[in-house]
C-alpha cells in the first residue's frame, strides 16, 4: 500500500480493538474540541447515532456477536481528478452480508457524512432494517477525512484541498466499481444510495451525477440548498417550541425568551454577575469579552435548537416536552427566575449526557482548536466539518429577525471571522463558494429522478430540502413532528402513526424501484 504512515499503521492497529473504544467515544468525543454551536449540535447528533447504534448492536458482546459485520479497506485516490497524483488513502467500510441474496441481489449503499461511521451503520434502522425483504447487501462508507479515513499529512490547508462534497462522490463512484468486483456483484445488480443530513444531500447528488451506476437514492433530511446567512434554522425552532404536537406551547416560547433575556442582562451586569454565570452554565474561560459572550449564547442557542433537531429520538438528551417543562417549571412555585433555572438544569443535563465539562469556550480557545491539524482517531472533525462550510454550504445559524426567540448574538460576521482566522478565506470567496454549490447541484431542484426526499415538518433542516415532489420521480415526503433524519433511527414501539406511515412509503417506493430493476435485469436478458 502506498504511502502507508504510523497514521496508516494507527488507523490499521485500532481496528483490532475496535469494540470498547467505539462504544467509549459516546464519551471521549466531547472531552476535546471547541465547543461552539455548530460543533454542540454535531456533538449530539454523533451522541445520538452512537447510542442508536451500540443498541443496535447488544454493545457488540454475548451470544450475537458472530453477526457482527465486517470492516474493510479500500485504497483511494487522494486527488481523483488529477491522473498524475497518485498518492492515495484508507477508507473505511462496513458489511452486512446476512441477507443477501447473492450476487443479484440489490446493494443498499449507506453514506458516511461528516463523522465517524461505526458498524451499526448496517445494522439497524434504515438501510439495514429493508434489507431483508429484498435480500439486500448492506454496505456503508465513511466519509473521506473523517472517522478513520483519514489521509496521511494531517489536516493543514493543503491537505484539506481534496475535501469536498465532489471528491466523496468520486470516492462513491470509485467504492462502488470496486466492492462490485471484491464481492461478484452482477451487473445488472441496483445500487441504491441511503443518507441522512449532509450524506443525504450526497446520496441525492449521487443519482444525480452519476445515475448509470446509481438506480436511485433515498436522502433523509436533506440540506441540497446551500445557504451562507441560515436564519430559517431559527424560525423553525422558534414554531416548534409552540407546537403542541411535540410537547410545546407559546408559554414554552415565551420562557425561552424570559431565559435568553435574563442571560443576557447578568452579562451586561459587574464582573461578579458574570463570574455567577459563568459556574451556573458551565462556561469555561472568560466573558469579559463581545466574543466569548457570543460563544456562550451561541452555545445556549444549540442546546435549544438541538432539543428541537433531534426530538425524541432515542439517546437525545432533552425533547421539546422535556425543555418546556424544565422553562415553565411546576404549579404555583413559578416565577420570574423560573425560565433561567430551567435553562439552567437543561445545560446540565446535556453536558452530563455527553460527558462534557464545559458549555463553551473562549473565542480564542476556540479558534486555536480549530486551527490544530493533528487528526483524531474518533470524533465529529470540527476543523474538517468547518472547511467544508467555508469552501462549500455555509449554514451558519443567526439570530437576527424579530421572530427568533434567542439573542442576535453570534452574529453572522463573527462565525464568517472563522474561516478567515483557522484558514485564511475571506467572506467573499465564502459566498461565492456558496453559489457555486448551488449552481454545480441545483440547490432545491436539482433535477435528479429516481430519488426520494424524506424530511420531518419539526426539523430546522428540511427548509434546505425538497419537501415537495418535483415530479413523478423525483419524489417528496414530509412527515409530521418528524425530527432530523428520524426515518432513519431503528423502529421503537414509541413511534408516532405519522412515522410508521412515514416508513411505509419508503418501504413502497423501493418497492416500486426495485421492480423496475427486476424489469430492465428481465429486457436484458431476452
Amino acid at each position: 500500500m502506498r504511502n502507508r504512515s504510523s497514521w496508516g499503521r494507527t488507523v490499521l492497529n485500532s481496528m483490532a480493538i475496535w469494540f470498547v473504544p467505539w462504544l467509549g467515544s459516546l464519551l471521549l468525543v466531547s472531552l476535546w474540541g471547541p465547543s461552539a454551536p455548530a460543533s454542540l449540535l454535531r456533538r449530539l447528533g454523533e451522541h445520538i447515532q452512537q447510542f442508536q447504534e451500540s443498541s443496535a448492536l447488544g454493545l457488540g458482546l454475548g451470544p450475537g456477536a458472530e453477526a457482527l459485520p465486517k470492516v474493510g479497506w479500500l485504497e483511494q485516490l487522494l486527488d481523483p481528478f488529477n491522473v498524475s497524483n497518485r498518492r492515495s488513502f484508507l477508507q473505511r467500510y462496513w458489511v452486512n452480508d446476512q441477507h443477501w441474496a447473492g450476487q443479484d441481489g440489490p446493494i443498499f449503499l449507506h453514506l458516511g457524512g461528516e463523522g465517524s461511521l461505526g458498524p451499526g451503520s448496517v445494522m439497524k434502522g434504515h438501510p439495514a432494517a429493508l434489507a431483508p425483504a429484498w435480500g439486500a447487501l448492506v454496505i456503508s462508507l465513511e466519509h473521506r477525512f473523517y472517522g478513520l479515513s483519514i489521509p496521511a499529512g494531517g489536516l493543514d490547508v493543503a491537505q484539506l484541498r481534496f475535501l469536498s462534497s465532489r471528491h466523496a462522490l468520486a470516492d462513491v463512484v470509485s467504492a462502488r466499481l470496486a466492492l462490485s468486483r471484491r464481492f461478484n456483484v452482477s451487473s445488472s445488480s441496483p445500487w441504491i444510495c441511503f443518507g441522512g443530513s449532509y450524506a443525504g444531500s450526497l446520496a441525492a447528488w449521487a443519482r444525480l451525477k452519476f445515475p448509470h451506476l446509481i438506480f436511485a437514492s433515498v436522502a433523509s433530511s436533506a440540506p441540497v440548498r446551500a445557504v451562507l446567512d441560515f436564519s430559517e434554522y431559527n424560525d423553525v425552532v422558534s414554531r416548534s417550541l409552540k407546537s403542541a404536537a411535540i410537547g410545546g406551547s407559546l408559554e414554552c416560547r415565551a420562557a425561552v425568551s424570559a431565559a435568553f433575556s435574563e442571560v443576557e442582562r447578568q452579562l451586561r451586569a459587574s464582573g461578579a454577575a458574570q463570574a455567577a454565570l459563568r459556574a451556573e452554565l458551565n462556561a469555561c474561560g472568560s466573558l469579559s469579552r463581545a466574543e466569548d459572550q457570543a460563544e456562550l449564547l451561541g452555545a445556549l442557542q444549540a442546546l435549544v435548537g438541538g432539543a428541537v433537531q433531534y426530538d425524541g429520538q432515542a439517546g437525545a438528551p432533552l425533547s421539546v416536552r422535556q425543555l418546556c417543562g424544565l422553562l415553565l417549571g411546576g404549579g404555583a412555585n413559578r416565577s420570574r427566575s423560573t425560565p433561567y433555572c430551567g435553562l439552567r438544569r437543561a445545560v446540565q443535563i446535556v453536558l452530563h449526557s455527553l460527558g462534557q465539562k464545559c458549555l463553551s469556550f473562549s473565542r480564542a480557545e476556540t479558534v486555536a482548536q480549530l486551527r490544530s491539524t493533528e487528526p483524531r482517531v474518533s470524533g465529529v472533525g470540527d476543523r474538517q466539518w468547518l472547511y467544508q462550510t467555508c469552501t462549500e454550504f455555509g449554514f451558519y445559524v443567526t439570530c437576527e429577525n424579530p421572530r427568533c426567540p434567542f439573542s442576535q448574538l453570534p452574529a453572522l460576521p463573527s462565525q464568517l471571522d472563522l474561516c478567515e482566522q483557522v484558514f485564511g478565506l475571506s467572506p467573499l470567496s465564502v459566498a461565492q463558494a456558496v453559489a457555486q454549490t448551488n449552481s454545480y447541484y441545483g440547490g432545491q431542484t436539482p433535477g435528479a429522478n429516481q430519488v426520494l426526499f424524506v424530511n420531518g415538518d419539526t426539523d430546522p433542516w428540511h427548509v434546505l430540502s425538497v419537501t415537495q415532489a418535483l415530479g413523478s420521480s423525483e419524489s417528496a415526503l414530509l412527515i409530521p413532528s418528524g425530527s432530523h433524519c428520524l426515518d432513519m433511527a431503528p423502529e421503537r414501539p414509541s413511534d408516532s402513526p405519522s412515522l410508521r406511515l412515514g416508513r411505509q412509503n419508503i418501504f413502497q417506493q423501493l418497492q416500486t424501484w426495485l421492480k423496475l430493476a427486476k424489469e430492465s435485469q428481465v429486457k436484458g436478458e431476452v
